[in-house]
């Protein structure tokens, strides 16, 4: 199943895990909830992690670092705050705030020893990409910046305005082409605002043995093992989606537009 459904989360939630990976090799996803005062302790083994911050304030450690007095009011409010956990590391979240804390749980397997760092508001890039009714702003968290500091995730977010189209041209990244095409796999996870909105997602691939079309809501997550992956927000609604992405051959980010649509670039 590719898309999987919100659901309450009470501390940790594995959402994307080895029993529902769909194909996935490379990923796993989970979702941290706090309430305020309460502190969840972790600890990596042989992947490497990103914590993104959703919403509220917290204090992290990882790896004996410590990074405090993190905060977002949501993640259509202010830009991403971020922290790298090496691997076979242990880490810990404390809610500092007076409410919920939201922390997205990023992970790809890995064996290379890096140093933990923080990402703040300030060091996300953003970027508009598109134009007319398929421009959106797509902020790299985790992404250029780690080159050399980590070893296989890349993290970032892209924000649809209402009734835009993302990952569009429809592309793909899931056969190795120097140069021309990265293989990764990806996962989606989605915040609308208001919340009572929906997006659609599509994913198909060439000779349509793959090709399908999902409502997707508020904390719904979806996964790529392959194919064109566009995505559109509903009339009315902002889309936001954080993307996680890993592949086993190298951290090149190269989508491929997919030849029939590639023309509406220029």
């Amino acid at each position: 199943m590719l898309l999987i459904r919100a659901s309450q989360t009470s501390g940790y939630r594995e959402v994307v895990g080895r029993e529902n990976a769909a194909g996935l090799k490379w990923l796993r996803f989970g979702l941290l909830e706090l309430e305020p005062g309460q502190t969840y302790e972790g600890k990596t083994a042989d992947e490497e992690a990103v914590l993104v911050l959703l919403s509220g304030r917290c204090d992290i450690h990882a790896a004996g670092r410590s990074y405090a007095g993190l905060a977002r009011a949501d993640v259509f409010a202010e830009r991403a705050t971020a922290v790298y956990v090496p691997v076979n590391a242990p880490f810990a979240v404390t809610n500092t705030g007076d409410g919920r804390l939201e922390v997205a749980v990023c992970l790809a397997p890995a064996s290379e020893a890096h140093e933990p760092f923080v990402v703040r508001p300030d060091e996300v890039l953003v970027k508009t990409v598109g134009r007319d009714n398929f421009e959106r702003q797509v902020h790299d968290i985790v992404v250029q910046n780690a080159e050399g500091r980590v070893q296989r995730i890349i993290v970032g977010e892209t924000f649809n305005p209402s009734g835009n189209w993302s990952s569009y041209p429809p592309h793909k990244h899931d056969d190795y082409q120097p140069g021309v095409e990265a293989c990764m796999e990806e996962v989606y996870h989605y915040r609308l605002k208001p919340e009572q909105g929906f997006g659609l997602q599509a994913i198909y691939t060439s000779d349509r043995s793959l090709d399908e079309v999902y409502r997707v809501a508020h904390k719904d997550t979806f996964l790529i093992p392959r194919g064109y992956h566009p995505v559109c927000a509903a009339a009315g609604y902002q889309l936001y989606y954080l993307w996680v992405m890993a592949g086993d051959i190298d951290r090149v980010m190269i989508p491929h537009d997919d030849p029939l649509h590639a023309w509406v670039r220029q």
